[in-house]
């Protein structure tokens, strides 16, 4: 094993940076020493107990120590998260700087953050930063992931968007469905064994994200109403407009830890642009709608326009308001090539990822004095 070191900074939000994390670090650590960074160690799942987990503080949840006089001073534009007055950002960053100098590590890996990848850079440290969809030509991305040594996008390269520039494009390594267990999600009938559900009978799956505020109960009442011979299944936390008349073939399950099986088992899908849901919908090859979630500069949005001009889903950037838009959007997703959506998946994303990362960190420090070495005394 080589003894130079991988850092991987998770971002806490949502599901899918741990997932991916979860799946690369076990990968990674076949071949080097690997710690992860977060504020919250309890998101991952699996984790070989190999890899090192160290608690940092949020870089962006207050903790009532802060300043409050420089509570609305504005970020520079090279930052989307700068707060002056933070005791919690300084400790996070002395712990994050301290570890760089001790481990002298061959790559850090961002997922994400543009401060972070630019803090490494600063501290002569490699970084790879993770790319996810949307609109992120400002300063603050671009200047991340033009001093990044290379970039993973946790997509499929015919998923890219139009606007990111050759430059990006030729130090980007695509792992689409990274992190999503592919050889284990079940077949249609197995999945319904499982679950204890009929074998005939048409089923809907409506999956909802973890880091947004939910799916709205209107709009899935008014589909399910339009299409009383299936039984309608949501999957996530719920908001009620509280006038809404839900139908009998509308059933809310609220979070469950099999959605993979719930996708399986299902017929048609209905469900946010999360990376997760995403890659998961794909492997199980679903007639699908997409409707993206309000995110940051516009990550779901941009992510939903990708698959809608690949063919794999039918999007609205809204949720359906009556039955004439639900009935438009089925007879779009109906005649999707369902075989060509598992082409936008790699079940090797993870270990080809790894490899990638281990072969970059190896051309970066070839031929490196030896003063150049981690002082593992100093790590442990």
């Amino acid at each position: 094993m080589t003894t130079q070191p991988i850092g991987y900074f998770v971002h806490h939000q949502g599901r899918g940076h741990a997932e991916r994390a979860t799946a690369l670090c076990n990968a990674l650590v076949q071949s080097r020493p690997v710690e992860i960074f977060t504020a919250r160690p309890d998101i991952f799942r699996g984790l070989d107990p190999a890899i090192g987990v160290t608690h940092i503080p949020s870089l962006f949840e207050p903790t009532g120590a802060e300043a409050p006089n420089m509570r609305s001073l504005p970020e520079p534009a090279i930052a989307h998260c700068a707060p002056l007055g933070w005791p919690s950002i300084r400790d996070a960053m002395a712990t994050l700087t301290g570890w760089f100098s001790a481990a002298n590590p061959a790559v850090f890996v961002t997922d994400v953050s543009a401060e972070l990848g630019q803090l490494a850079r600063l501290c002569s440290v490699p970084h790879v930063a993770v790319l996810q969809h949307g609109r992120r030509g400002d300063i603050g991305h671009m200047a991340a992931y033009e001093s990044a040594v290379g970039i993973i996008a946790p997509y499929a390269r015919l998923l890219e968007q139009d606007d990111r520039p050759a430059w990006m494009q030729a130090k980007t390594h695509y792992a689409p469905g990274l992190g999503i267990d592919v050889p284990a999600l079940p077949s249609r009938d197995d999945a319904r064994r499982a679950l204890g559900l009929p074998m005939d009978g048409r089923i809907v799956c409506v999956v909802g994200g973890g880091g947004g505020e939910g799916l709205p109960s209107t709009p899935l009442t008014l589909g399910a109403r339009q299409d009383p011979h299936s039984r309608w299944f949501t999957l996530g936390k719920i908001t009620s407009e509280w006038h809404e008349t839900a139908p009998g073939n509308l059933i809310h399950l609220g979070w469950v830890s099999n959605a993979a099986e719930w996708i399986a088992a299902a017929d048609r899908i209905v469900s946010s642009c999360g990376n997760t849901t995403v890659h998961t919908v794909l492997a199980a090859r679903k007639p699908w709608i997409v409707v993206p979630e309000w995110r940051y500069f516009d990550e779901q949005l941009c992510k939903a326009q990708a698959l809608e001009a690949a063919g794999l889903a039918a999007m609205s950037p809204h949720w359906p308001s009556h039955r004439e838009a639900w009935e438009a959007l089925w007879a779009i997703a109906d005649g999707i090539d369902l075989p060509s959506q598992a082409q936008f998946i790699d079940a090797a994303a993870a270990q080809d990822t790894a490899a990638w990362i281990d072969s970059l960190a190896t051309e970066l420090w070839a031929d490196t004095p030896a003063t150049q070495a981690p002082n593992m005394k100093a790590v442990a």
